[in-house]
């Protein structure tokens, strides 16, 4: 495994980070801890979920992923051994049985983490993280920013870090992130720690892949030079750079023939560039699988890539990545794709 600090921190991370959505959805309490104790043997020692898990949303599975990672932190005991990020959920109407209102006021952000505390039965979060803006903005999957008129927001950014701030005082917390955000609001949070001797933002989680490179356009600069590290999520753009569905087989159980409402990279685009780049792994004597995750993995903006799996023969081959060096020669042939179709899942 290779590790690195996360900007702003003392925290010695994996660059390979455990994601756990499916936890309590495609994958059962057994799933879950299995695969806990496989990633901590391969060296792995960061672990993300988020209070809304498992995916899709909903209420029946409401904070089970956060309870089976607890169940597996009171039998191990090794909360000691690994670096434990959540996120609180922003405004979303589909989501209103998590709490009264789905917002990031102090009396939201505050029961969200002693919630989520409970189910992870720990006393504190390394990274706690905003899941996606408060505002309206483009993300999931919405390439471009277009002005909403029913966007009531008020910048209350400094509040939120004000927020912050009582929760690492109290020690619930001990840094902060964001998911989901732009360069705008990477500069805004920025701007109010600077300002306000606030906590500093130590990570973005945003998605990145070789179907999904909009980060290099604005982002990557921002967080290069403001010192902020990018988690790096759906790497393999929900199993599409796998190459499992170039063949058109219905492989049963995966996330895109599962939750065929969530399937952000499932696209004629999508699927094309998946064709070229797995000629081009190939040609390389790579699988697509480990092209596209050592792509990730070598991004000088990158603290770590978030990795999900729902086999364990998944999980085994994504950790391999760590290992690759891509050449010259693949990564120009990377290129070349990419300049015929840049960006195919926004």
């Amino acid at each position: 495994m290779k590790y690195t600090t996360l900007p702003n921190t003392d925290i010695k991370v994996s660059k390979i980070c455990l994601g756990t959505m499916t936890f309590g959805e495609q994958n059962t309490e057994l799933d879950g801890h299995t695969q806990l104790d496989y990633a901590l043997d391969q060296g792995i020692n960061f672990v993300d979920t988020a209070e809304m898990y498992s995916v899709p949303g909903r209420e029946a599975t409401y904070g089970s992923t956060e309870r089976i990672i607890g169940s597996w932190l009171k039998k191990t005991g090794r909360r000691s051994d690994i670096i434990l990020a959540s996120k609180i959920a922003g405004p979303n109407p589909n989501y209103g049985y998590m709490r009264e209102t789905l917002d990031f006021s102090a009396q939201s952000i505050q029961y969200a983490v002693n919630q989520s505390l409970g189910r992870l039965q720990t006393d504190y979060l390394d990274l706690y993280q905003l899941h996606w803006p408060e505002r309206k903005t483009n993300c999931f999957g919405q390439r471009g920013f277009k002005v909403q008129d029913d966007d009531a927001w008020e910048d209350n950014i400094q509040s939120v870090l004000e927020t912050i701030a009582a929760l690492i005082k109290e020690g619930k917390i001990n840094h902060f992130g964001l998911s989901n955000e732009t360069p705008w609001g990477i500069m805004r949070f920025l701007e109010e720690s600077k300002n306000h001797n606030l906590p500093k933002i130590t990570t973005v989680q945003n998605p990145y892949s070789l179907l999904n490179r909009s980060f290099e356009v604005g982002n990557a600069e921002v967080v290069l030079r403001g010192n902020v590290g990018l988690l790096a999520y759906s790497p393999l753009g929900f199993g599409v750079l796998s190459g499992k569905y170039l063949a058109n087989a219905k492989n049963e159980g995966s996330r895109i023939n599962t939750f065929p409402q969530m399937a952000r990279y499932n696209s004629a685009p999508s699927r094309e560039a998946s064709r070229l780049y797995q000629e081009v792994a190939s040609k390389h004597g790579l699988s697509l699988t480990e092209m596209a995750l050592a792509f990730v993995h070598r991004q000088p903006f990158l603290s770590s890539t978030i990795i999900g799996a729902r086999t364990m023969e998944q999980l085994a081959e994504n950790i391999k990545t760590i290992a690759i060096e891509l050449s010259e020669d693949i990564l120009k042939d990377i290129e070349a794709v990419h300049a015929i179709i840049p960006d195919p899942a926004p």
